[in-house]
This record gives structure tokens, C-alpha cells and sequence, in this order.
């Protein structure tokens, strides 16, 4: 057995996992100390990988702005999004959610870069990943929904955060001599200076009183959701290619929702199941629509692969 789909697997599993870890850390510490948590204990196994492969130079801090660029678009501003809107949403919902990323990524790379025509299917497809989005908000229940609209917009936010990540990659760092696990230690470690700087830090030691939610934050998000994560995306995108490491996207969704309905016991309503089929429908139909030509161009090359796709 290629030890890819080990990886493949491996990587929804832990992708569709954070979120029920941030709504753990949630009821103890701020949304900001969840993500410089993440990211701090994220950041050691990708800079131990980094340097074990030799992939660090000093002479790449001469693209350090669009390091810092990347670190805002990809991870702080990501993250903190997401974190804020799973602390709004149950687990399950929030997962969900974070399906529609590739709708927003490929949104912002036609708006902004107009690389690509969308084919019909392409344009049904984000109408239909959107329509599963509203579903889930439903924003005409008014007062006695049982969604957080907030949680759904900040949701929204990082999603879109990472679409336009994702332009910004292929527009600056594409053409860059650089390989994505050295791209990613810059990105991560930038993030952490600049989290760290912004971050209140009173209470955060309120993470110890609860075992479950410290080891939920520490090796779930930090260590595997962030650091191993990264380096197993890598992984399954030099052995199977980046086109084909894109389709973990219909991983985590599933698996959230799983994780919230037989481990945290929140409900499932069959509107929601709907709209988590027209989600990843939708973004089926995306990835299939695209024409053959576009399928092979650089940008779905693993240097993008950082900004493509970051489940939570």
C-alpha cells in the first residue's frame, strides 16, 4: 500500500479533529492564545523538519515581506477566524464549514487574477457549495436560529483569508526558487513574532485546569493539526501530486461532524446533512470542472500547496 493514502488519511483524520480541540480550549482561554499556542507548539516539528532536510537558507529572508504577507493571509488571521468561530459555533458546524475553502480560494483567484475562464460546472459548483453554506446560517431564522451568524461570518473570514493567501502565493511566490517546507518555517515563524506580539496573555495559564483541553490544544492543534499536518501534506503532495492531495478537502468536514455527534453529543439536524453534501458537491464539481489545460499549469505545483489548503 502507498504509504500516501496512509498520510492521506491521516491528515483528514487530524484536520477534522481541531475543531472539537478549539471549542475545548475556547471555554478556557481567549481565541488570540489559541492560535499563538497553535502556532508556537505548530512551528517546532516543521523548523526540526526544515532543518533535518536542509531547507532553510539565509539568503531567502530577502523575500521576508512576502513571508509576512503569507503569515497574516495563511495562518494569523486564519486561524484566529476560525478559532473565534468554533468558539461561536459547535464543533460539528464549524467543521462543516471549513469545507467551502476551496469555494472561496478559487472565488478570489478568479476575481483577482482572472487566470482561468469557470466552466458551467466550475459556476454551478460554487453555487452550490455557497447555497450548503447558507443552509447551514440559515439567515432567515432570524432570532431563534440555532447558528450564531457571527460564528458563521468569522468562519467565512478565514476561509476567505485563505483564498486570498492562495492568490497571493501564485501572484509573488510561485516563481520563487524555494521549496514549500521552507516557505511554510518562514510563514509559520513569522506568524508566531507577530501573534506574539498582539496576543494578551492573562489567563492564558487557565489551559492547565483542564487536562483534556491542554492536550487537545498542545498535540492536537499545535504538534499533529499544525506541525505534522504541514509535513504530511508535503508528503502526499511529492508522491501523488498536488491536484490529487487538493481532494482531502472532502475529508475533514466528514469526519468533524462525526467527532461532534458521537464524541461531544451535539446534534445533527437533517437540513445540516444536506447542506454538507451541497458543500462538498459543490466543490466536486469545482475541482472536476477545470479544464484539462488549466489542470497542468505551475500553479498547482507544490510550491502553492502551503496557501491551497490548511483545514483549521
Amino acid at each position: 500500500m502507498n504509504p500516501a493514502y496512509l498520510a492521506f488519511a491521516l491528515l483528514g483524520l487530524i484536520w477534522g479533529s481541531n475543531f472539537l480541540f478549539m471549542k475545548w480550549a475556547s471555554a478556557l482561554i481567549s481565541p488570540a492564545q489559541i492560535v499563538f499556542l497553535r502556532v508556537l507548539f505548530g512551528f517546532l516539528p516543521v523548523l526540526v523538519y526544515a532543518l533535518a532536510t536542509k531547507a532553510l537558507a539565509w539568503k531567502q529572508l530577502r523575500h521576508a515581506p512576502h513571508f509576512i504577507v503569507m503569515s497574516l493571509l495563511a495562518t494569523s488571521v486564519y486561524y484566529y477566524a476560525f478559532a473565534k468561530g468554533a468558539s461561536l459555533l459547535l464543533s460539528s458546524v464549524a467543521g462543516m464549514l471549513s469545507g467551502a475553502i476551496p469555494l472561496f480560494s478559487f472565488v478570489c483567484a478568479w476575481a483577482l487574477l482572472r487566470a482561468e475562464r469557470p466552466t458551467a460546472r466550475m459556476t454551478g459548483g460554487v453555487l452550490c457549495g455557497f447555497i450548503g453554506v447558507l443552509l447551514i446560517a440559515r439567515p432567515w431564522s432570524g432570532a431563534v436560529a440555532s447558528v450564531d451568524l457571527r460564528g458563521v461570518a468569522y468562519m467565512a473570514a478565514g476561509s476567505l483569508s485563505v483564498g486570498c493567501s492562495f492568490v497571493y502565493a501564485r501572484r509573488f511566490l510561485s516563481m520563487l526558487d524555494m521549496s514549500p517546507v521552507a516557505l511554510s518555517t518562514w510563514q509559520i515563524g513569522f506568524a508566531l513574532l507577530t501573534i506574539g506580539c498582539v496576543t494578551p496573555f492573562g489567563g492564558i495559564a487557565h489551559i492547565a485546569h483542564d487536562a483534556r483541553a491542554a492536550i487537545g490544544i498542545v498535540l492536537g492543534l499545535g504538534l499533529l493539526g499544525t506541525g505534522v499536518a504541514y509535513i504530511l501534506y508535503y508528503q502526499i503532495v511529492q508522491r501523488l501530486g498536488a491536484l490529487a492531495a487538493s481532494s482531502v478537502t472532502y475529508i475533514p468536514p466528514v469526519v468533524a461532524l462525526g467527532i461532534g455527534v458521537l464524541f461531544a453529543h451535539e446534534p445533527v439536524r437533517a437540513l445540516d446533512m444536506i447542506a454538507m453534501v451541497c458543500i462538498l458537491g459543490g466543490v466536486f464539481l469545482l475541482q472536476s470542472g477545470r479544464r484539462t489545460d488549466n489542470l497542468h499549469k505551475p500553479h498547482e505545483s507544490a510550491v502553492n500547496a502551503p496557501a491551497a489548503r490548511r483545514t483549521a
